[in-house]
């Protein structure tokens, strides 16, 4: 089980309210600074998430003991962590408490890898996975491949430029997770037809794909690559459009509303997937992963 480890907490929860010393507040409890990121891909004005940001040096100075009981904690639950927004822990956006977008932040320097190294002296190597996308600088990667943690690689996002795209198969490293979409993605089916004229050809010859055969073949890409790990969101298998979508980034409301119908779990498209997962060697043991980095 895969579960998400978010780099910050919301305002209004158990964790603000009893380490307010850990946040930046004013004296009411409010925060003077929020998280969030720059415009991009997905919104023009950023997104303003509204939380609280660490006072990272009152959490140096406790040895960061709040956050390595938050991952022990998280173990407890789940057999790996993958870290949203890892790119925070280099550098995160911060945006003035007061401002309604995100347009008006600007970059703080984030603890690095001496948070790192304060969890695994605590509880030895934790089994992260670094979600890497979105601003991406060398000096995250940089980070990343210091603490080997595997980046993620999204497949809808290598298409409509050349060969150099990092998130393209031919591309990849062993230590990597590999994605059709995540969840802030829309389906494989309902991404494709969205797709511009001069995108969706790249992807038709790079996949030597169909139409109607476009959403197996991205599967099969992933599952071919050499990403040690391969995740496919279950919208894909299922081969559904647009309105099974899980979320809308920067969208507030509407999002985590998908249920799958227990018919749409035939026997065939089980047989379709395990034949592909024995196929490429995808059948054995997730936590026997070896790195080339």
């Amino acid at each position: 089980m895969m579960g998400d480890l978010a780099i910050f907490v919301a305002h209004d929860s158990a964790d603000v309210w009893a380490h307010q010393d850990l946040f930046l507040l004013d004296n009411t409890g409010r925060p003077t600074v929020v998280a969030g990121v720059p415009p991009d891909y997905f919104s023009e004005t950023g997104q303003r998430w509204g939380n609280p940001i660490y006072r990272w040096d009152a959490l140096a100075a406790d040895g960061y003991r709040w956050w390595i009981a938050r991952v022990r904690q998280a173990l407890q639950l789940q057999d790996f962590l993958r870290l949203d927004h890892f790119r925070g822990f280099e550098a995160y956006w911060e945006i003035p408490g007061e401002a309604e977008t995100a347009v008006s932040g600007h970059w703080e320097p984030g603890p690095g890898e001496a948070l790192f190294t304060a969890i695994r002296d605590a509880l030895g190597d934790v089994p992260f996975v670094a979600e890497d996308l979105g601003v991406i600088t060398p000096e995250v990667v940089a980070l990343r491949k210091r603490l080997k943690l595997p980046g993620m690689r999204v497949l809808q996002f290598g298409f409509g430029s050349d060969a150099s795209n990092g998130f393209l198969p031919h591309n990849y490293t062993r230590n990597t997770v590999v994605y059709t979409g995540t969840h802030d993605n829309d389906t494989t089916r309902g991404w494709f037809a969205s797709l511009a004229p001069s995108e969706r050809d790249h992807a038709l010859e790079y996949l030597r794909s169909t139409e109607r055969d476009i959403v197996w073949d991205m599967i099969r890409a992933a599952e071919t690559s050499v990403a040690n790990v391969a995740i496919l969101p279950l919208q894909d298998p299922l081969e559904l459009g647009s309105d099974a979508r899980m979320n809308y980034p920067s969208k507030p409301e509407g999002n985590w509303a998908w249920r799958c119908p227990p018919d749409l779990l035939t026997p065939a498209v089980a047989a379709r997937l395990a034949e592909l997962v024995t196929l490429y060697g995808r059948a054995a043991d997730v936590t026997q992963q070896h790195s080339d980095e």
